[in-house]
């Protein structure tokens, strides 16, 4: 079982037979290099393991996967499992950057690969400690003078957790959201970033200044979200009528379910209040009651506060 790659080694392949892989492991070693191996079932690859195994890559000169064939799998987890074939969850690997080398092992312990690749530096995941980990691992990897790294994991990401929300019914429940904002946008990049890296579970579906050259606009456009001017009309606090009636319409259009003011500098009014009754939130940057208006943080500084914060609270009239 072979991938054709480009690879910094030079070589063409990076799903390797074990006898293989300990070959190319020799090789790393006797021109100096230090080779990290880690192992697991990578069942359903998600932003967890990409992490991982991107920490992992960092701890050496190249990354080797080991990843348990079908039958280990099954030993290992609940019924099920795998929901990928062992093929498939190596070619799925081996098209990361930062995995050099895949092999697929059929027993349950990875000792005979330790024993075989002689890694320089093992790899593993937070849900282990170095004294949790298998006695009989621990002693191969004592034996080849290999050191052991615990990686973190990544709050929230694990295949056991998707599997669950799958099972629920639940991965496409996305909050939908509308950002409103009339400046710079840094409430709405801090929003978009969470999106973006997985930590805030929502859909960004539009942002909607009420100025024409506001950065909030830019930004949206760098996340990749529609964005749409809002013409005010003549007042300077609230919107006009017809621009309050076009508002909703956008919001609707959009598949809004909760609107965001991120610095929205425009009292609003109906009909959007109803349209989108306790569905509206603002993000205003003091401990409110104190310090309303503009440039809350500045009153807070000018008064002298030894704490301060940010209020989220729901719109209402």
């Amino acid at each position: 079982m072979t991938t054709d790659v480009l690879h910094p080694f030079g070589l063409k392949t990076k799903i390797l037979s074990l006898a293989e892989l300990s070959r190319r492991a020799e090789k790393i070693r006797r021109s100096g290099g230090r080779l990290v191996l880690t192992n697991g079932c990578f069942d359903l690859l998600h932003l967890g393991h990409v992490r991982y195994l991107e920490r992992a890559r960092e701890l050496g000169d190249c990354l080797a996967v080991a990843v348990n064939g079908d039958e280990s799998v099954r030993a290992l987890k609940r019924a099920g499992r795998p929901i990928n074939s062992a093929a498939d969850r190596a070619e799925v690997l081996a098209a990361l950057a930062c995995v050099d080398f895949v092999t697929v092992f059929s027993d349950v312990r990875v000792t005979k690969v330790i024993e075989a690749v002689r890694p320089a530096i093992y790899a593993k995941g937070g849900d282990y400690t170095k004294e949790s980990l298998n006695a009989e691992e621990l002693a191969a990897l004592k034996a080849v003078d290999a050191r052991v790294e615990i990686l973190p994991l990544v709050p929230g990401k694990s295949t056991s957790g998707l599997l669950e929300r799958l099972h629920q019914g639940q991965a496409m429940e996305r909050l939908a959201i509308g950002i409103l904002g009339s400046g710079k946008g840094s409430n709405c990049r801090a929003i978009l970033e969470e999106i973006r890296d997985g930590k805030l579970e929502a859909e960004a579906r539009i942002v909607i200044s009420d100025v024409a050259d506001a950065g909030i606009l830019a930004i949206g456009r760098e996340f990749g979200v529609p964005t749409v001017f809002l013409a005010p009309g003549k007042w300077k606090t609230k919107l006009d009528p017809e621009a309050e009636t076009e508002l909703v319409r956008l919001l609707r259009e959009a598949g809004v379910d909760l609107v965001v003011l991120a610095g929205f500098m425009r009292i609003l009014k109906e009909p959007l209040l109803t349209a989108f009754a306790h569905r509206i939130i603002n993000l205003h940057p003091s401990l409110l009651p104190k310090y309303p208006g503009r440039e809350a943080w500045a009153q807070a500084l000018a008064a002298g506060e030894s704490v301060a914060g940010c209020t989220v609270r729901f719109v209402d009239a």
